[in-house]
Order: C-alpha cells, then sequence, then structure tokens
C-alpha cells in the first residue's frame, strides 16, 4: 500500500529578508524615478543671430555654438518662419569646431523666426532646444514647438530600462562566468549556474537590440512607431553610441561560442565523461587521470584568457561611449571605468551565481565559497578605488554632492555599496563556519539510487489493490510522489546545514541590494556628472550676485533703474530676478564670458506680476566662473527699446560689479 505524504509545511521566509526585499524594491523604484529624465553634457553658448536679436536684414545662415563636442544629423537645425514653414536648406554643417551653420532660403521676407535644434552630446545623452529672432521686425508667430523632447516620454522610459536590463545582462554572464573559472570550476555542471550565465547573455543581447531600435526615437523624441524606422537605425549605425552597440552585438556572438565551450565541453571534462577514446586503452588509471588533469588545466586557461578578452571589449562598449569617454582625462577615466565595470561583474554577478546555486543546486564546496569570498573582496577594493577616481572626476567638489542629482545618486550609491559591503562581511563570517559539502555529484547520485530502488520496490511489490501490472498512469503519479519525496529530503538536508542555511539568506540579501545598486548605476549614467552640472565650483560660495544697471528707453517714463541679481551666485544653476522702477513691457538678460568665448547665454524672464517692475527666471545655467558682461535689454513700449552692459565677476570671493 502507498500512502501519499502530508503535504510538507514551507517555513516562513525570514522577516528580516522580506523587509530588506520590500526596501530594495521600493528604493529601485524611487532611483528610477529619479533618475529620468537625464542631463547631458554638451548646452547651447552661442547663437549668430543671437537669440531674440532683430537685424536689419536676413543673414545668410544660423550658427549655433556648442560647450562639448555634439552630433547633429543632416536635419538637427530647423528655421521656421512666422507661418511655421522651413525657411532653411535642411543641411547642417560645422564650419568650426562645435559650431555649426544651417543656410537660410535667399529672399525670405521680414518678420520672427523660430530656430528649433536636436544634437546629441559627447555622452551619448539627447539635448534639445529652441530660440527666436526678427528680421526687421519682431512679428507674430504660429510656431508651436509644444511635442514632446528628446529624451523623455514612454521611448525613454523604455530605453532606460533596455539600459539597466543591458548592465544586468553583463553582471550576469560575465560574473557568472567568472565564479566558474576562478572560484568553482565544478559549477559548469551546475543548472543554476548554468541558467544565470545564459540568463545574462539573453537579457544583453534582447536589451542591445533593443537599444538600438530605440535610439532613433529617444534622441529625436519621436514615438514607439518610430523605433521600426530603418533610416533611423541606419543614421544610428553612424554615430558613436551605434558603432558601440553593433560591437556589443559582434562580441555577444564570440560570447555564445564561449558559453557553448565552458557548459559543454568543458564540464564533461570536470565529470570525465569527456575523456578522449584513446586515453581510454590500458595505459593505467594514472596516466589517464595525469592527462585528464593537464586537458582541464589547459582548457581552464584558454578559456579564462579567451574570456577576460570578450568582456574587457564588452566592458568597453560602455566606457568608450558614456560618461568615461568625455570631460578630463579621458585616457585614463577609460581602462579605470573598464576596470569599474569588470569589478562590478566580478562581485555582483559572481554573487548571483552563488546565490541560486545555494538556493535550487547542489551543495557547494567550501572551498568554492572561500575562493569567492576572496575574489569578492579583490573586487571591492578595485571597486573604491576606481569609484573613488570617477568621482573626483565627474564631482570635483565636495558640496556638489549635495547640490546636484549626480551628486546625491552618487552619495546613494555609496551608501548602498557600504551596505553591501557590511552585509558580505556577515556572509563571509558564516563562510569561516562552513563544514565540507558532499563530493560533487554525490548527493544526487544518491537521490537517484534511493529513487531507483523505490521505483524498483514499488514495481515489484504492485500495490494494494492495483493490478499486477501497474498502469501508466499510476507510474507516474508514483515518479512524481518519488520526485516529491527527493525534493523534500534534499531541503531537509540543507535547512540541517545551519552554516550553509545562514550563508544562504545572507547572500540573497546581498543580491537584492545589488538589484538597487544597478537601477542608481544606471541612474548615474544617465545623469549630468556634477562637475559640469555645478561648473567645478561650489553654487553660491561667493554669495549672490547683485549689479545696478540705469537705463533710458527715450520714450516718456522710460528712465530708470534696474536691479539685477543672481542667486546664489556661482557657475551652475541660478535664479535671475530683475526689478525695475519703471514699468516694462520685456526684459532681456544676456550673458557673455569674453574670455572664454562664451555666450551670449539669452535669458528672458517673465514678469512676476501685471505691474512690470518685477521679472524672474529660475534655473539659468552658469557654466563657470569668471568676469562675466551682462547686457540687460529693456523694452517700456512697442518702439522704445534699450540695452545696457556691466561686468560682474561670478563665482569667486571678491565679487563684484565694474563700471
Amino acid at each position: 500500500m502507498t500512502t501519499a505524504l502530508p503535504p510538507r509545511r514551507r517555513p516562513a521566509a525570514h522577516p528580516r529578508l522580506l523587509l530588506g526585499l520590500a526596501l530594495a524594491c521600493a528604493t529601485l523604484l524611487a532611483s528610477l524615478a529619479w533618475a529620468a529624465p537625464a542631463a547631458a553634457h554638451a548646452s547651447l553658448v552661442g547663437t549668430d543671430p543671437a537669440e531674440g536679436s532683430v537685424v536689419d536684414r536676413a543673414p545668410e545662415d544660423v550658427s549655433l555654438t556648442f560647450s562639448e563636442d555634439v552630433a547633429l544629423s543632416a536635419d538637427g537645425v530647423r528655421v521656421l518662419d512666422p507661418g511655421g514653414d522651413r525657411a532653411d536648406s535642411g543641411q547642417v554643417t560645422e564650419s568650426a569646431p562645435r559650431t555649426f551653420d544651417v543656410a537660410l532660403t535667399p529672399g525670405i521676407p521680414d518678420g520672427t523666426y523660430t530656430v528649433a535644434w536636436q544634437a546629441v552630446s559627447a555622452d551619448s545623452h539627447p539635448i534639445a532646444g529652441a530660440f527666436t529672432f526678427s528680421i526687421g521686425a519682431p512679428s507674430e508667430t504660429s510656431v508651436s514647438l509644444a511635442q514632446e523632447r528628446p529624451g523623455t516620454g514612454p521611448v525613454a522610459l523604455l530605453y532606460d530600462v533596455a539600459r539597466y536590463a543591458a548592465y544586468a545582462g553583463f553582471v550576469l554572464l560575465v560574473g557568472g562566468v567568472a565564479f566558474v573559472l576562478a572560484c568553482w570550476p565544478g559549477g559548469a555542471g551546475a543548472q543554476p549556474v548554468r541558467r544565470v550565465v545564459i540568463t545574462g547573455w539573453v537579457t544583453l543581447l534582447v536589451a542591445t537590440l533593443a537599444l538600438l531600435l530605440l535610439r532613433a526615437p529617444y534622441t529625436t523624441g519621436g514615438g514607439l512607431a518610430d523605433a521600426l524606422d530603418l533610416g533611423g537605425v541606419r543614421a544610428v549605425l553612424d554615430t558613436k553610441t551605434g558603432t558601440a552597440l553593433v560591437s556589443r552585438l559582434l562580441l555577444l556572438g564570440a560570447a555564445a561560442l564561449f558559453v557553448a565551450v565552458l557548459f559543454g565541453t568543458f564540464a564533461r571534462l570536470r565529470t570525465g565523461s569527456g575523456e578522449p577514446e584513446q586515453q581510454r586503452e590500458p595505459d593505467g588509471p594514472g596516466a589517464r587521470d595525469e592527462q585528464a588533469e593537464k586537458d582541464r588545466r589547459d582548457l581552464r586557461y584558454g578559456l579564462a584568457l579567451g574570456g577576460g578578452v570578450v568582456a574587457v571589449g564588452l566592458a568597453a562598449t560602455w566606457a568608450l561611449s558614456e560618461h568615461a569617454s568625455t570631460g578630463i582625462q579621458t585616457s585614463i577615466a577609460v581602462p579605470v571605468d573598464i576596470v569599474h565595470l569588470l569589478c562590478v561583474a566580478a562581485w555582483l554577478g559572481g554573487l548571483a551565481a552563488l546565490a541560486a546555486t545555494l538556493r535550487w543546486g547542489p551543495p557547494v564546496p567550501r572551498t568554492a565559497v572561500t575562493a569567492f569570498s576572496r575574489l569578492a573582496f579583490g573586487s571591492v577594493v578595485l571597486l573604491v578605488a576606481t569609484g573613488l577616481y570617477q568621482s573626483w572626476r565627474q564631482v570635483g567638489d565636495w558640496s556638489a554632492l549635495t547640490s546636484t542629482d549626480y551628486g546625491r545618486l552618487l552619495l546613494v550609491k555609496a551608501v548602498l555599496v557600504a551596505v553591501l559591503v557590511g552585509v558580505a562581511a556577515g556572509s563571509r563570517r558564516w563562510t569561516a563556519r562552513l563544514g565540507d559539502a558532499p563530493p560533487e555529484g554525490a548527493a544526487e547520485n544518491a537521490d537517484t539510487d534511493t529513487d531507483t530502488d523505490a521505483a524498483a520496490g514499488d514495481a515489484g511489490r504492485g500495490g494494494d489493490p492495483l493490478p499486477d501490472a501497474v498502469s501508466p498512469e499510476r507510474a507516474a503519479q508514483l515518479a512524481r510522489q518519488r520526485a516529491a519525496v527527493a525534493t523534500a529530503r534534499r531541503r531537509r538536508a540543507r535547512d540541517a546545514d545551519a552554516p550553509r542555511a545562514a550563508l544562504r539568506r545572507s547572500v540573497l540579501a546581498e543580491a537584492g541590494i545589488a538589484v538597487v545598486l544597478l537601477a542608481v548605476t544606471t541612474g548615474l549614467t544617465g545623469s549630468e556628472p556634477a562637475r559640469t552640472a555645478a561648473g567645478g565650483t561650489a553654487p553660491g560660495a561667493a554669495g549672490s550676485v547683485a549689479v545696478s544697471v540705469p537705463f533710458d528707453t527715450g520714450g516718456p517714463g522710460g528712465a530708470g533703474t534696474a536691479e539685477v541679481e543672481l542667486d546664489p551666485g556661482g557657475p551652475g544653476e541660478n535664479t535671475l530676478t530683475v526689478d525695475t522702477d519703471v514699468s516694462a513691457v520685456e526684459v532681456r538678460v544676456a550673458l557673455t564670458l569674453p574670455s572664454r568665448d562664451i555666450g551670449p547665454l539669452t535669458v528672458t524672464p517673465e514678469a512676476s506680476d501685471s505691474t512690470g517692475l518685477r521679472w524672474s527666471a529660475p534655473d539659468v545655467q552658469v557654466p563657470v566662473e569668471g568676469e562675466w558682461e551682462i547686457a540687460v535689454t529693456v523694452r517700456t513700449s512697442d518702439v522704445d527699446q534699450v540695452t545696457e552692459k556691466k561686468t560682474v565677476t561670478i563665482g569667486r570671493s571678491d565679487t563684484h560689479e565694474h563700471t
């Protein structure tokens, strides 16, 4: 008689682990929301004609100058007439470094023209903007630029998800392979390890294809349907980011062959089933074992060498196309970024492989856990060293850690790394208390033998009141019961080993934190570095900048003074306020730094009330400190207007105005 076992009650999940995972998920969502939309390095620092200017006759072309290298498509600049029709040739040319021109259509009439532009900065992030100028006199315009800006909307969200998936796939692929080759060669035959590595490869492949398709609408502000536009894909292939993505796909092809050998030939050699036939001749077991060990050692060395080359190439596809490839010291930053990415993968990817094996796989030998502990420790040391250099390069000033989004995300990442290291220290303590695991495959073989004997006994005894021949349905039922019994036996044996159970919980907690850490890292790669956001100097270090600008527009009641204030008065984001003692119809402010050939940076503040006496503009970006010329344009009627200039020092402790 066969008695079905009562269902075994699954032990309750560790409450602290559940709380940690819940906090991890919450932080993940918050970090993704915080990280979007992304800002970029480059900004528009000058135009010709200047923004808001009125010229006597139509220029031959419109010129745009950026603070750093950018990429513009042939249709990256559009000039629209007052009716919204194109008034340019549709071809953008680079007339000087960082300066781009688009020719205007000959014979265009007077009126107000709108210039809309889209570009991709050197660190791969899209930027866009628009400005106006007038020919003859300002006029009404029907141009509306309310369409979605690049880097925002559903396409941007999907693009960010694909970027996160690409990082996760890289970590699982490289880290899982490193875990096998450096810590546990026998893991090549463990199903959970194979699943981690293959999942990483598939995830990275799918994410890279998605990035390639979404890149065009992401940088141009298009919709999801534009992802299937072959013309857009061809345009992406001509960019630095497109080259990096295609290179990643080619490297993934090489990685597929590498993974096939690792989990094929190498795994069979580890179990002895891959020995060549000629080694099975009666030369003595010692000779065969020695030759097999040599084959395993040579193949392991070859896999480590080839896999290292592929891993470095994959990491380089990020380093050569994102933040490390722009800014200062790029020749140092790129290799440092490659090392940083490889350390992240070795640590977190190996952690994922270890966690999966502890949860679903055979017992992991103590030597393998100890080897991974050493690998993780070395990776963390290099991770901290390279991270400190990257932080100095991208932040530049302590105060920027709290005054910029990049700095705040960097602080979150540092806290997560510290927490992860603390949890890992607990794992190391449990590792020291581990006993020796059963020989590789022993547990599985024992379970298989027991199940086989049970099957034979059931078949021999038949069952009460079963017929002599067991029906196929009954045989299938018995097989399911035996599998359940074997699984329950393995779980009881696993849970009875207290140090291994504690290690498993600790490693799972590490993996949960690692998921959030990858999300924050993805947010960092999509944010403007603090050094450029804050101009390398603490905003407000010199206090607010205030200057009085007398003016006289020439009309009735047109004489007065404009009190201009920049707060906090340093490089980075400022609030501009203009107070006049006469009512104005329009106020414009232009900032120019002659020593660096930056500007004019035109700001058009909005009236705070109907009196026309107070005007303000938030988010005014001052790129760097220096002696800035402030030009204030005040218009008190349709025809009465004047521009007056003053020079002030921005971003230094000796801030003062010059007459």
